[in-house]
């Protein structure tokens, strides 16, 4: 297991790398095919489908935690209880599915209501079909959950990253040809669709064969479907908050703004998302090992030592990140996305920095869940959405983009950042204190790297492709013997110098 979660997690920063190279070239594209109007199209119908994975109430975040209960009590891989776990995740996604198909046709039917505020008629027959294929294709990703929640709680990650490597890599590839061809945003949307198909029977073929998944559905237990439900409701609180946050602001600008500025705060959102990918990528490699550590010891002093050693290395990457980003991302903007989207710079540089708190911290969600501590955080971040949303309707006619930054800050702020850590300290029983100790080393080397190549930029500012790899390399030295000196132990020092000289 050890073996599959380093290898798994060096997979995972492998696919980011992959995916964000692949991005470079195929955003670009997408914009040159699609044009500013249809790529925002398509951007704000993503987000609009996508919240039909609310759907799924938090069952699959539930999986592992009843998963490794039932093993702590003694239960066999292949036993009566697990295959009636099994069994029961099956049928609640195949009615999750069918509800995914509904919901959509709901908004097919509805869509010029929807978004005739600020989209044209071409622009919402072409959302019209999107919403028919995405729909379609949020189903296909449901009924693949059940088989990828157990894969997960066998610790496969080898397997699970380089089914995401193959997504990485396929779904760009076929939508540029399908784009090649003619067939606009409906041929993007359709590899989505067609990438999420090849993933279904590759998940079920490997859960079944590989690691002899099986299921029962007689004797389910209503105590059980029960315990699930109320421990996966408080999930899909939470959800409701991600999705307010990650996809409410494009619908909303989509319907009181204009495509435009849905495809500029769009480019921001996508660059976002980088920063959350790299996060969770390490942490998500941890979720068993916390489960079982709660379902056998529930030892908060293991827990927090775990979280403040995951969180040191996600605070390292995070910030050197950040601040590359800071120092070069204005360039690289205007480059990758045109000078019609660089306000995309200055919209993610206002939305990643409060970010940094919960991107350092969720293993911290995994420890609450474990725990079945997590209702009232779920309940915290509801009220926070609601403040997001009514900040963005108020300033979106006034502010456009600029308005959901605003809205989307305050609730980070709120919620994640002051509430959060509160809770986790006297609540939880996490030593909060003692890992923001080992966490402040690294912000202050960032401030200090940021600063120096910030003023060096004013007198050889980034102008050039060549200046921009300058800048690139002298930022990543000075960050990289910081963080050795300031960051890491004295015992990863060694293990890193170790390798090197082994090399």
């Amino acid at each position: 297991m050890t073996s599959q979660k380093k290898i798994g997690a060096l997979l995972g920063y492998a696919n980011i790398l992959v995916k964000n190279l692949v991005n470079l070239i195929y955003v670009p594209l997408l914009l040159h095919y699609l044009g500013q109007g249809d790529y925002g199209v398509f951007q704000m119908t993503n987000s609009v489908v996508f919240a039909l994975t609310l759907l799924s109430a938090g069952f699959y975040g539930s999986y592992v935690r009843f998963y490794m209960r039932e093993r702590a009590a003694g239960g066999p891989d292949d036993g009566l209880g697990v295959r009636r776990l099994n069994g029961m995740f099956l049928l609640v996604y195949f009615a999750v599915a069918a509800l995914c198909v509904v919901g959509c046709g709901v908004m097919v039917l509805n869509v010029h209501g929807l978004f005739s505020g600020g989209l044209t008629e071409g622009e919402i027959d072409l959302a019209r079909v999107l919403l028919v294929i995405m729909g379609v294709n949020i189903a296909v990703t449901m009924l693949s959950t059940p088989f990828n929640s157990y894969i997960a709680a066998h610790e496969r990650f080898v397997f699970q990253q380089s089914r995401q490597l193959f997504t990485a890599l396929a779904q760009p590839f076929l939508a540029v040809l399908l784009l090649w061809f003619g067939m606009g945003a409906v041929g993007v949307a359709s590899a989505q669709l067609a990438v999420s198909v090849i993933l279904l029977a590759w998940n079920v073929a490997f859960a079944v064969r590989k690691l002899g998944m099986r299921f029962t559905f007689c004797g389910l237990e209503w105590s059980l479907f029960k315990a699930v439900a109320v421990f996966s409701f408080w999930i899909f609180l939470n959800q409701i908050f991600d999705l307010v946050n990650n996809n409410v602001p494009n619908f909303l600008l989509g319907t009181m703004s204009s495509s435009t500025a849905v495809a500029v705060f769009a480019i921001a959102v996508q660059i976002r998302s980088i920063f959350f990918s790299m996060s969770t990528t390490m942490s998500s490699v941890f979720i068993p090992q916390i489960n079982r550590i709660v379902a056998e010891t529930d030892d908060n002093t293991i827990l927090t030592r775990l979280m403040t050693r995951v969180g040191r290395y996600q605070m390292i990457i995070f910030w050197y990140l950040f601040g590359g980003f800071i120092v070069l991302g204005q360039y690289f903007v205007r480059i990758w996305a045109g000078e019609a989207n660089s306000d995309a710079y200055w919209l993610c540089l206002i939305m990643v920095f409060p970010v940094m708190i919960p991107l350092t911290q969720n293993t911290g969600i995994e420890i609450q869940r474990a725990k079945n501590r997590h209702k009232v955080r779920s309940l915290i971040y509801i009220l926070t959405s609601a403040i997001d949303i009514v900040i963005s309707v108020l300033l979106i006619p006034l502010y456009g983009y600029w308005a959901t930054a605003i809205g989307y800050v305050t609730s980070i702020v709120l919620g994640t950042g002051l509430f959060m850590n509160w809770y986790y300290h006297t609540r939880i029983g996490l030593n909060m204190l003692y890992f923001w100790k080992h966490q402040l080393p690294t912000v202050g080397l960032a401030v200090m790297t940021i600063t120096v190549c910030l003023l060096g930029g004013f007198v050889l500012p980034v102008s050039s492709v060549s200046l921009f790899l300058i800048w690139g390399m002298i930022y990543t030295l000075l960050f990289g013997i910081g963080a050795m000196k300031v960051s890491l132990t004295q015992e990863e020092r060694k293990k890193i110098l170790n390798r090197l000289k082994r090399k």
